[in-house]
């Protein structure tokens, strides 16, 4: 997979590229990583990358040719990198929190594409010119601001990585992560089996392997109910998942003496 991302700060995102699963996925040539910086693109001597947005207001806007520039130069060179070699096949992203919220689904749709440039805007944003003519999508991490898209960014790119074969020592463990299958994950537990008073529970010792699944559906589909019942709205439960809710919700209920 070919990533390009379009940031005034490239020197961030060594937080993803030197270290962990994406560090590693990259030194292994699973993920192609590289960066195009507006500023590299300025001809005044200032290197100027910010503009004054018209009709006044606080704040600066990213400045339109360079930040256009910069686009379209890391489009056509991941184009060139492209088994068909298509500017089609390059999706451009925006990281707003005007976009439409990541999630799961999201996120495994993107990591089956080859080519991806990511724009990381900052100080109030970017014309909109820019996202109608060089802009496919805009996705956001939820409903708040921060400084600049590279924070977005970098999480998009490592959940993306998650998904690639070859990245995770397990292959299995990317399928039972929380959202895989719509739901939350199960509580997990390691050593030591006693710790400040509290036990593992015995059906993860019993080395049952049918009572352990069981168990671990029934905790994801409480977990999910406890903290996201909006999941569960969106979720298709077959006869036995809706059997171990209903158990997990009569536990709690009396364990909660309510």
């Amino acid at each position: 997979m070919h990533v390009g991302v379009v940031t005034l700060f490239p020197e961030m995102f060594a937080a993803i590229s030197d270290f962990g699963i994406s560090g590693r996925a990259i030194k292994n040539e699973l993920l192609n990583l590289e960066y195009w910086n507006p500023r590299d693109f300025a001809t005044d001597k200032h290197r100027t990358v910010d503009d004054r947005p018209f009709g006044g207001g606080p704040g600066m806007l990213m400045k339109t040719d360079t930040l256009v520039a910069a686009i379209r130069q890391a489009r056509e060179q991941l184009t060139g990198k492209l088994v068909e070699k298509s500017a089609n096949q390059v999706r451009t992203i925006y990281l707003s929190p005007q976009g439409k919220t990541m999630d799961q689904r999201k996120v495994a749709d993107l990591a089956q594409l080859e080519g991806l440039v990511l724009v990381c805007g900052r100080y109030q944003g970017i014309d909109s010119r820019v996202i109608e003519s060089e802009i496919d999508e805009e996705v956001s991490l939820g409903d708040f601001v921060m400084s600049g898209g590279e924070l977005a960014a970098m999480a998009l790119i490592d959940a993306m990585v998650r998904l690639k074969p070859g990245a995770l020592g397990d292959a299995d463990s990317a399928h039972e992560d929380s959202f895989a299958a719509g739901l939350l994950h199960w509580p997990e537990y390691t050593r030591p089996q006693q710790f400040e008073g509290k036990s593992v529970p015995d059906v993860l010792l019993s080395g049952d392997h049918e009572a352990i699944r069981k168990w671990r559906v029934k905790q994801s589909l409480g977990s999910t109910w406890l903290k996201r019942p909006d999941l569960l709205q969106e979720s298709s439960l077959d006869k036995e998942q809706q059997q171990l809710l209903e158990e997990f919700k009569a536990e709690h209920k009396a364990n909660s003496g309510c």
